[in-house]
């Protein structure tokens, strides 16, 4: 997303805000699972972006820094259920370093429930659904990444 995306987004007065969320889905789970939503025409907000992984344990926590450094206003790791991982004990470790991530976030006075990890699996389509809608308004309530208004400011 573009800085000028973000400006337009952020400035904007009198119109209903909409958070952008980044949504780092493994291959074999809930990439399935987000495709199955679709396909079965399920209705859920559309600000969200997804970035297909091989596997949740992939997603290294400077992607997840970067995605708040450029403007995302919640960022949701999706992956396979616990002892169902492709890769044996993958999601063992992305558990680990979404729990340390979120510590780190909020050290440096940055709300981590901006950050969610949830286990969606291929079948789950109307989970995958329920999540990203129940995630969106979790964020829509927290407001737009404070990061934001400081990319505005220096514009």
């Amino acid at each position: 997303m573009s800085t000028t995306t973000v400006q337009k987004t952020a400035t904007k007065e009198g119109e209903d805000w909409q958070p952008l969320i980044i949504t780092f889905c493994c291959n074999w789970c809930s990439y399935a699972g987000a495709d199955l939503a679709g396909v079965s025409r399920l209705q859920m907000p559309t600000n969200f972006r997804v970035i297909r992984t091989m596997c949740s344990a992939r997603v290294d926590p400077e992607f997840v820094l970067r995605a708040f450094s450029k403007g995302a206003d919640g960022v949701l790791v999706l992956g396979c259920h616990p002892a169902d991982c492709h890769y044996i004990g993958g999601n063992y470790r992305t558990r680990r370093r979404i729990a340390l991530l979120r510590m780190l976030l909020e050290q440096y006075g940055f709300d981590p429930d901006r950050l969610k990890l949830e286990w969606v699996s291929a079948s789950e389509g109307p989970k995958f659904q329920q999540t990203i809608t129940d995630f969106v308004k979790e964020i829509k309530e927290i407001g737009p990444n404070p990061l934001k208004e400081d990319q505005v400011e220096e514009h």
